[in-house]
């Protein structure tokens, strides 16, 4: 919380905003509550399975309680409920957005707030896009030989690859890659807003500077939060918008393939069935929906005049949703059916294993795929042995039974938690695209969470829920829902 204090210091001198007092208030009590447990936790003790996924699982929860603190201080939703509770599921449901990376928000106006709020809001997805518990490892390699058990709970995805033999140095690693990237897309959307702007758009060199974080930010992982009304729509800039696609499709990319192209080893892209897969998806979604925002007719008109357009709008939203960022430059729930259809059906892929997207992530879709296939094979070669490949390497039954199981539970508590949506008063459209929209960390979603629209309406209780599918979605469902497990309390 250091570095919007900061910020929030000189804001107040030079602007003379109020939210300088919130961020002490909050700095002070997670100082004082993280050294209290500091000085009762003894050091040196191996951490098992059941500690590793409990401190990822119950931290992530108390991290988003801990980040919810300067929105309650500075009174963000002053008035936006009948008592403290209700305020509070304001500001939990927004802390707990930011740092699953999922860019739900319950603001109806971002503008007009303080700068060090718009950072901390920012700052939150940064941090939560590789994880906080990898920046711990990163830092505090204290946790000895009980890391790889937290890397494990924690990393996203079906497979975990470590790059060097330690996990802390692995950490680092993904830092490093991740910290660079940010810095790139930083300095190119800093002179894209004070060079590929129109005049009256332009912002001042030090507002841009900050904006450019800002979006740096959200972009890298993967989150969405920004700091205009209209999101990255507000620039109306061809340039900032291929920028924060190709940073958007970077970020929904396995990081360790980054790394691998960082050390020259650019093939190794092209090696991976899931980053081609990941590839498919993204040219065969944009072509189709920019056909049909072209074509077809909404109303008395085709929605984007010009093919050249479609492209523009229909390749922006097509990463967007595929890689859970959220960002928006387009009201897609205005597009024709079909392009609405893809949308919704790509919001449950996610990005790859070992990016900072969400969803189910491409890579469990593949195999699902060659499982199908296969067991068509079968019915006319019944006596073939006929292995599921994935890079050329057999891929072990239980990886499929675990998909298989990921699968089966996450279609399971998305029908569930839609009903408890619709049971306080959502209608059934809107009840499953909140669902989704937060289960797959990907934020707006349509009907009355449109990307014109936001989750302020939603029940003090719903954004509980939601809250809760946000955290299961981060962690891929497993790390949460094995603290449920008696055995996993048993001696």
């Amino acid at each position: 919380m250091l570095c919007p204090l900061l910020i929030a210091v000189y804001y107040q001198s030079a602007k003379g905003e109020t939210d300088l007092r919130a961020f002490i208030y909050s700095f002070l009590i997670t100082l004082l509550v993280g050294l209290a447990l500091r000085l009762r936790t003894k050091s040196g003790q191996e951490l098992g399975n059941k500690e590793g996924f409990a401190v990822v699982t119950l931290g992530w929860a108390v991290i988003a309680l801990f980040g919810s603190f300067p929105y309650y201080f500075y009174h963000v939703f002053e008035g936006a409920g009948r008592n403290w509770l209700a305020e509070f599921s304001f500001c939990y449901f927004e802390s707990m957005s930011g740092f699953t990376t999922t860019g739900a928000t319950v603001l109806t106006e971002i503008e007009h707030l303080p700068h060090a709020i718009l950072l901390w809001r920012s700052l939150m997805h940064w941090l939560g896009g590789m994880g906080i518990v990898v920046l711990a490892l990163a830092i505090l390699p204290m946790l000895g030989v009980g890391g790889m058990q937290l890397y494990r709970a924690e990393v996203p995805g079906p497979s975990k690859d470590r790059l060097t033999p330690r996990i802390a140095q692995t950490a680092k690693l993904l830092w490093v890659v991740y910290v660079l990237i940010t810095f790139v897309e930083v300095m190119l959307l800093w002179i894209g807003a004070t060079k590929f702007v129109a005049p009256e758009l332009r912002a001042p060199t030090g507002e841009a500077l900050f904006d450019a974080f800002c979006h740096a930010f959200g972009t890298m992982a993967t989150g969405g939060f920004a700091t205009k009304n209209s999101s990255i729509g507000h620039y109306d800039s061809v340039f900032i918008d291929v920028v924060v696609i190709i940073f958007m499709f970077i970020a929904g990319a396995s990081f360790s393939l980054h790394y691998r192209a960082l050390r020259g080893n650019f093939k190794s892209y092209l090696q991976d069935a899931e980053f081609r897969f990941y590839c498919l998806m993204i040219i065969l979604c944009t072509g189709l929906i920019a056909w049909n925002t072209a074509r077809v007719k909404v109303g008395e008109e085709v929605v984007y005049g010009s093919i050249g357009t479609a492209l523009r709008y229909a390749s922006f939203q097509v990463v967007s949703v595929i890689t859970t960022t959220g960002f928006g430059t387009a009201d897609f729930e205005r597009w024709p059916y079909l392009s609405q259809i893809i949308l919704i059906v790509l919001m449950f892929f996610g990005g790859c294993a070992g990016s900072t997207g969400g969803g189910i992530k491409h890579v469990r879709f593949l195999l699902l795929i060659k499982q199908g296939y296969t067991e068509i094979k079968r019915l006319i070669l019944p006596h073939a042995v006929l292995p599921i490949k994935l890079n050329d390497r057999v891929v072990p039954p239980e990886v499929m039974t675990h998909i298989l199981g990921f699968f089966f539970l996450f279609v399971g508590i998305f029908t569930i938690a839609t009903c408890m949506m619709a049971t306080l008063g959502m209608d059934l459209a809107s009840a499953a695209a909140s669902v989704i929209a937060t289960m797959g960390n990907i934020g707006p979603g349509f009907g009355s969470v449109g990307p014109a629209d936001n989750y302020a309406h939603v029940h003090p209780l719903g954004k509980f829920i939601l809250s809760f599918c946000m955290l299961l979605g981060r962690l891929e469902l497993y790390t949460v829902l094995v603290l449920f497990s008696p055995e996993l309390w048993r001696k």
